[in-house]
């Protein structure tokens, strides 16, 4: 791996020049998503919530909107499989959601690859390992997303983004990126089996068993 002296201001270029470009390129998908979105879902078009960044300082991640706002009697939201519609369901398996992301990318909160940025709420449920994926910025994409995306269990993934921490690399960036596109047309590991998304993550099972011994 390149030093973090040039391998962070390389890296910083690069996803200024790709992620303006892509705006550009990606105009006309962006605009014709943000009409369908609005045709389907209503406004607002764009979801924004608060994710930790780098060193877990908080910023707003935008994404398309692949939910309703449909709430029970008591006023709370509904299970995410009740909300997900079947066009949410298709901006999520074309990661057309994620669009949104390239402006977080622009401004620096994000990068176009690395860990994906999770909830504020999992921060203290993270080990000390696995906390160290907040040492580098939040990806578009990132390695655990090429190795089984939502598939797999949050204690490999978690267990690959720190990987990628350890081994980042421009090379590794490059294939990252490339294989993502294969993923996105493949459409694998959206989500767990018998869920509509990834469920919520509870603390590391290596963790809570040391915590019972």
């Amino acid at each position: 791996m390149l030093g973090n002296t040039f391998y962070d201001p390389i890296k910083r270029g690069i996803d200024i020049g790709l992620s303006g470009l892509a705006l550009i390129v990606l105009s006309s998908v962006i605009l014709v998503t943000a009409l369908c979105v609005c045709w389907q879902l209503g406004t607002p078009v764009l979801f924004a919530q608060t994710r930790p960044g780098r060193q877990g300082r908080p910023f707003k991640c935008y994404k398309f909107r692949s939910m309703t706002d449909e709430r029970g009697p008591d006023g709370v939201l509904l299970p995410d499989e009740v909300r997900l519609t079947r066009f949410g369901k298709l901006l999520r398996a074309t990661s057309a959601d994620e669009l949104p992301q390239l402006f977080n990318v622009l401004t620096g909160d994000m990068s176009l690859v690395g860990p994906r940025p999770l909830l504020m709420d999992y921060l203290p449920l993270y080990s000390a390992e696995q906390a160290r994926r907040h040492n580098v910025r939040p990806g578009v994409t990132g390695y655990a997303q090429v190795n089984g995306r939502n598939a797999v269990s949050w204690d490999e993934r978690l267990a690959l983004d720190v990987y990628y921490v350890d081994n980042r690399s421009i090379w590794l960036d490059v294939k990252i990126i490339a294989k993502s596109v294969i993923v996105v047309f493949r459409r694998r590991g959206i989500a767990q089996a018998g869920s509509a998304t990834m469920p919520r993550f509870e603390g590391s099972k290596s963790v809570s068993e040391k915590s019972k011994a």
